[in-house]
């Protein structure tokens, strides 16, 4: 009787996998070559994780796995059983915006908005790690994510009025209390600043 060798047997085209995306576990049956972007917006219908280069350079499909920032377009989702996965739909809760989505709303952060999800999850990443950024921290964090329409600035000020708000430090999963936050003298402040973030 013939047994095929490993190399000659054919290689499965699909898996089941269960996911956990905000908060919620996802039972699903996809190919293997589907990137956890495809997945999100195709088979989730979690479609505010954007489509940008697919090269990785960008930073608007950027989401939280277990907190850290990670580009969804080369993620498989076969790599991601047992992680924790949050899309900036998983900011919300019920009706009422988280604060970093506030302040880039008052702050006039968003114009054409493609790049606001990313820059949202990877701001929420940095005010975990560090609530009092100051101003170059900001742009360290933010580094990843291209902007082609606003300069920066009012994204630089959005990060920075969400790290004032006691209730953004208390949602990004900060071990520092509120109360007992110094004021740091090299913190960023608002104002005009028309610096590139990437430098």
């Amino acid at each position: 009787m013939f047994v095929a060798s490993e190399k000659d047997r054919p290689m499965a085209t699909k898996v089941t996998l269960t996911l956990q995306v905000n908060g919620e576990e996802h039972d699903l049956f996809v190919p293997v070559h589907k990137t956890l972007l495809e997945v999100l917006r195709e088979d989730l219908g979690l479609t505010g994780t954007k489509h940008g280069c697919e090269l990785g350079e960008c930073g608007s499909c950027t989401v939280l796995i277990d907190g850290r920032p990670s580009l969804a377009c080369l993620v498989l989702p076969v790599e991601l059983a047992g992680r924790k996965i949050l899309t900036v739909e998983g900011l919300r809760s019920g009706d009422k915006l988280h604060p970093l989505q506030q302040a880039f709303a008052e702050q006039g952060a968003a114009q054409c908005g493609y790049c606001t999800p990313g820059m949202l999850m990877s701001s929420l990443a940095l005010l975990g790690e560090k609530p009092r950024p100051t101003r170059q921290e900001i742009r360290e964090g933010l580094s990843g994510n291209l902007c082609r329409c606003t300069g920066y600035t009012k994204i630089l000020e959005a990060v920075a009025a969400a790290a004032d708000d006691p209730v953004s430090a208390a949602n990004t999963d900060s071990n520092t209390a509120a109360d007992d936050r110094q004021p740091n003298p090299d913190r960023c402040e608002t104002g005009t600043d028309t610096a590139d973030i990437s430098r």
